[in-house]
């Protein structure tokens, strides 16, 4: 019995540290924010319980709609053109090419790279004027290409491009490590049927890949709705508020307008609708993903 207990307590202790951890910098900040949400607080006078006012508010602030619109096309482009792009990546890498390591490494490059640097580096290459890629499209006849960044039109669009480029790599492996786990003698009874190549991908590659596509799509979709770093040094909400994002504008009224309280229930409400996003998900995964016996 006392030999059980120990092994008890040693199992604790090496739970202890991460538990303290999730409890010092994850729960009590979310059980904070969620109490912010009910008060009006600039971090300099006395707070004041306010009840929903400000979530009264949230329903008749322009700015949040245009916010929350924007986050929503910016993840419904994001998602399926970085699981194509990904996906299209592992099956190019999949097929034994020569070097394979070597170009897995630098697709999975911008992955590791800071986001920040690779903003700075975007930036410069949408520069309207002075950038690489306008130059080239002007070299090749286009007298008045897009003015990326500076335009309320391409704005998000060059946004996401740059995003899909940076995450395609890390869900390429991804679909790599599916790609191979799929056993090879599924492959070879479809060529003894006859199968087609497309007809290999759709009824052996697609529905044994599912687990791995439900995990880059659920963690596609949670990074998406959480854009800031490449919103705040790209082109910071604007122009005008073309690239204003949710997680940008809670930052704003937070940190910029001292708005604690507005900012808090817009986070929960943020929160709430990830998780609602993330349960719709796992509860349709029944009907679409095959799991292998």
């Amino acid at each position: 019995m006392k030999r059980t207990t120990r092994n008890r307590l040693v199992a604790y202790s090496f739970l202890l540290p991460n538990f303290i951890g999730f409890l010092v910098f994850t729960l009590i900040p979310v059980l904070a924010a969620l109490g912010l949400s009910f008060v009006k607080w600039d971090s300099y006078s006395p707070m004041q319980f306010v009840g929903l006012r400000n979530f009264q508010i949230m329903l008749k602030d322009s700015s949040f709609k245009i916010a929350f619109w924007n986050t929503l096309y910016f993840t419904g482009l994001t998602v399926p053109l970085t699981i194509v792009v990904s996906l299209m990546l592992a099956l190019a890498l999949n097929k034994g090419l020569r070097s394979v390591k070597i170009f897995r490494a630098i697709h999975f490059f911008p992955h590791v790279a800071s986001t920040i640097a690779v903003a700075v580096v975007w930036q410069f290459l949408y520069h309207p004027d002075m950038g690489p890629l306008n130059q080239f499209l002007r070299m090749i006849g286009i007298t008045d290409p897009p003015r990326w960044t500076a335009s309320t039109t391409w704005a998000m669009p060059a946004v996401i491009i740059m995003s899909v480029w940076k995450s395609a790599g890390y869900y390429m492996v991804m679909f790599l490590a599916g790609l191979q786990g799929i056993p090879p003698h599924l492959y070879e009874v479809a060529t003894i049927d006859g199968a087609t190549v497309w007809q290999k991908f759709r009824y052996v590659t697609l529905p044994l890949l599912t687990p791995t596509l439900f995990f880059v799509l659920t963690m596609n979709l949670i990074y998406s709705f959480k854009v800031f770093d490449q919103i705040y040094i790209m082109t910071q909400g604007g122009p005008g508020r073309a690239t204003m994002v949710l997680v940008y504008y809670i930052y704003m009224q937070a940190f910029i307008n001292q708005n604690f309280g507005y900012a808090s229930a817009m986070a929960a409400v943020f929160f709430l609708m990830i998780l609602g996003v993330t349960i719709f998900q796992f509860r349709l995964q029944e009907k679409w993903v095959t799991y292998l016996d």
